[in-house]
C-alpha cells in the first residue's frame, strides 16, 4: 500500500512538498502540473516548478517526486515527457483531473475525460516517447459532467501504456463538493489490470478506513486533507503498520510552520510571501483552532520583516507561536 501527496496547483508548490514530506509517511509526491502546448519548454521552467530534480528527484526527506505533465497535444507532450526524464524524472505523470476553467478552455485537464479515444493517443504517444524503464502515471477524474464515461476513460488510460492511475472520484463539475463517490473506484479497479489509487475527501483516518472499504483499495493519494493534517500521512502508514501513533499538537507543527515561512521568503518576492503563508494558515484552521488565531494576527499585516519578528527571525529565536498570539493584533 502507498500513500501519496497529491499535486494541488497553486498549493502544493516545493516548499509545502518539503515541509508535509518531512513530517513522514509520504511514499511520493507530485509536482504541479508543467503545462506544455505544442512546443519543447526550456530548462528553467522544470527547474522552477521541480527544483527538486537538482537533488536527485526528491525531497530534502529522501521522498521521490515524480513530474507532472499537463496538455493535449501527444507529440508535445512526448518530447517533453522525453526531456523531464532526461532532466532526472523517476515517473512522470499526466494530469487528467485539472477542473479549473482556464485549463479546460485551452483544451487540457478534466475536459479531456469527455474523448476517451484522445486519452489513448495521447498517453500511447507519451509512452512511445519516453526510456522503457520510466513509469508513466495518469491521473483523471469520474468525467467531466458525469461519471458515465469514466470506465472507457480508464481503459484507455490503461491500454495506452499507464502505470498506474489515480482517481479523483468526483467528476469535473463536482468541483471539490462532498462527497467523493469511492464506489466508482471499486468500478475502475475492476475493470483495469493495473493499480489505482484512491483520491477525494480523505481527511482522517477513519475517512481513510471508510475509502478503503467502500473503494477496495489500498493506494491513497491524499490532497486537502494532509495540508490540513500535515500528519495524516504518517497517521495513516502507522495504522497500516499496526504501529500506535500519538497526533501532533499544534505546538509541535511551529517548527515546520517556521521552516515554511524561512522557504517562503527566499523564494518568494516580498509582496506574494505573506499571502502564501496566510493561504496555508486558513488550510490548517480546518484542524488547528491556534491556526485561526494566527490567521486573525497576521491578517492585516503585509511587510514581511514584521513576520520575520513575529516569528523569531529577527532576534535568530523562535518564539512559540502560543506567545505570538499574546500580542494584540
Amino acid at each position: 500500500m502507498q500513500i501519496a501527496l497529491a499535486p494541488m496547483q497553486g498549493l502544493v508548490d516545493h516548499i509545502l512538498r518539503d515541509v508535509l514530506t518531512e513530517q513522514g509517511g509520504i511514499d511520493w509526491c507530485v509536482t504541479e502540473f508543467v503545462r506544455v502546448t505544442d512546443q519543447l519548454l526550456p530548462t528553467h521552467i522544470y527547474h522552477r516548478l521541480a527544483p527538486e530534480l537538482e537533488q536527485g528527484a526528491k525531497t530534502a526527506a529522501g521522498t521521490p517526486m515524480r513530474v507532472q505533465l499537463l496538455g493535449s497535444d501527444p507529440y508535445a507532450l512526448a518530447d517533453n515527457a522525453a526531456k523531464a526524464c532526461e532532466l532526472g524524472a523517476p515517473v512522470i505523470d499526466l494530469n487528467f483531473g485539472c477542473p479549473a476553467k482556464t485549463v479546460n478552455k485551452s483544451n487540457g485537464g478534466a475536459i479531456l475525460l469527455r474523448e476517451p479515444e484522445g486519452l489513448f493517443k495521447i498517453v500511447e504517444a507519451v509512452r512511445a516517447g519516453m526510456p522503457a524503464h520510466i513509469p508513466l502515471t495518469t491521473k483523471m477524474r469520474l468525467g467531466y459532467d458525469s461519471p458515465d464515461g469514466a470506465m472507457d476513460c480508464a481503459r484507455a488510460l490503461a491500454a495506452g501504456g499507464s502505470a498506474q492511475i489515480v482517481v479523483h472520484a468526483r467528476t469535473k463539475t463536482d468541483g471539490y463538493k462532498p462527497p467523493a463517490h469511492w464506489e466508482w473506484v471499486a468500478k475502475v479497479q475492476d475493470i483495469v489490470n493495473i493499480p489505482v489509487f484512491a483520491n477525494g475527501d480523505i481527511w482522517t483516518l477513519e475517512d481513510w478506513y471508510r475509502c478503503r472499504e467502500v473503494s477496495g483499495v489500498d493506494h491513497v493519494m491524499l490532497g486537502r486533507g494532509l495540508v490540513s493534517r500535515p500528519d495524516l500521512a504518517k497517521q495513516i502508514a502507522s495504522a497500516r503498520d499496526g504501529i500506535e501513533y500519538q497526533l501532533k499538537t499544534w505546538q509541535e507543527l511551529q517548527p515546520m510552520l517556521r521552516e515554511f515561512w524561512r522557504q517562503v521568503r527566499l523564494t518568494l518576492t516580498p509582496i506574494s510571501a505573506p499571502g502564501r503563508l496566510k493561504q496555508w494558515l486558513v488550510m490548517l484552521t480546518r484542524n488547528y483552532p491556534e491556526a485561526q488565531q494566527l490567521f486573525n494576527l497576521l491578517r492585516r499585516v503585509t511587510d514581511c520583516k514584521e513576520i520575520d519578528r513575529l516569528f523569531g527571525f529577527v532576534a535568530g529565536e523562535f518564539n512559540p507561536i502560543e506567545q505570538l498570539l499574546k500580542q494584540p493584533a
